[in-house]
């Protein structure tokens, strides 16, 4: 992938982080209050069903499961526990359990990619962490154990979806549209029985959370997903996940543009970290394993013995191209070499 490409890439996979961040801004000024499993449960099956329709695939095969295990660790399980966390932690505690996001990555590909964490991308991971919580952490009472093992438990549980996601990859011939799709639908469908048993009928809806809703269920939800998920089949899943600090530093963003909250020197240093991690992370070049299998299995080989393009032809004319059939043709094109042999 050439340089400009790959940047192009990057941008576009960035989008996603940079919206899910608006998230916060939407749900408080926007939707009702003390619903996160209706508002998880309204962001993911529309938009899933919506991409279905419009794909028109369905999975094949072993991708049943595969997809439903995608489904369940991107969307299913990790919007009910992000959503509980953000409840319950104080001053965006957990954002900073969800920037620990990319070590967990490289300690995964480790297992399950088999791929060893460089010492750059290690670094990255650890100053990013670092930048976003000098952003988002606050002063604040006593933690609540649950809502600490729920933002793990997200983290993690998105963190393996992206891993698996990357070793899957695609099947042949589906496009990110269809496989988004069916990860929104599988997550959907299994949050939609707890949410109605969990917090009841839907809310009364006005003009503004409608408004939301549709907001996070297409551009949110849909398009986000769609390019978060073509990033990855493009990045390494390292590179893909150190553009998470984006979400919550497009929060802190918005929060003082739109809410008129306040900026220190420290928040605007950790910014500075954060960012600059995650510049850093795109800087990771492609493994070598994968750069061999883009280009195919024989692209650095040898050129064979008599091949026109090996060594041994060019100092040797005679193992190019089969003998003229006439004699003196033979003598006068350099093929005495064979019958003096």
């Amino acid at each position: 992938m050439s340089a400009h490409r790959r940047a192009a890439v990057v941008a576009l996979t960035a989008l996603a982080p940079v919206s899910w961040g608006t998230t916060y801004v939407v749900t408080t000024e926007f939707l009702p209050p003390e619903r996160p499993l209706f508002t998880a449960l309204v962001r993911a099956l529309p938009a899933g069903l919506l991409l279905l329709a419009a794909s028109r695939v369905l999975p094949r095969g072993a991708w049943w499961w595969k997809a439903a295990v995608l489904g369940a660790l991107n969307i299913g399980a990790f919007f009910p526990l992000l959503f509980l966390s953000a409840y319950r932690l104080p001053g965006g505690l957990a954002a900073v359990v969800g920037s620990t996001g990319p070590l967990l990555v490289l300690g995964l590909s480790t297992l399950l990619l088999g791929r060893r964490p460089a010492l750059r991308d290690v670094l990255a991971g650890a100053v990013a962490a670092l930048g976003v919580s000098m952003v988002v952490l606050k002063a604040a009472g006593a933690l609540d154990t649950l809502g600490v093992a729920a933002a793990f438990a997200s983290t993690a549980s998105m963190s393996a979806g992206t891993v698996l996601t990357q070793k899957w990859g695609r099947p042949e011939g589906v496009g990110p549209l269809a496989l988004t799709g069916w990860q929104l639908t599988a997550g959907g469908l299994l949050i939609a029985p707890l949410a109605f048993l969990m917090e009841g009928a839907p809310p009364a809806l006005d003009a503004g959370a409608a408004g939301g809703y549709a907001y996070l269920a297409l551009v949110n939800t849909a398009v986000a997903y769609c390019l978060w998920f073509r990033g990855i089949g493009r990045l390494t899943a390292t590179q893909a996940t150190l553009l998470g600090p984006l979400s919550p530093l497009t929060a802190a963003v918005l929060g003082w543009a739109a809410l008129g909250e306040s900026l220190t020197a420290l928040q605007l240093a950790g910014m500075a970290l954060a960012f600059g991690a995650t510049v850093a992370g795109q800087l990771t070049s492609v493994p070598a394993r994968r750069r061999d299998r883009a280009r195919g299995p024989d692209a650095d080989a040898m050129p064979p013995v008599g091949h026109a393009g090996s060594p041994t032809a060019r100092r040797n004319p005679c193992r190019t191209r089969r003998p003229p059939r006439r004699r003196s043709l033979r003598r006068r094109k350099g093929w005495a070499c064979r019958e003096s042999s």
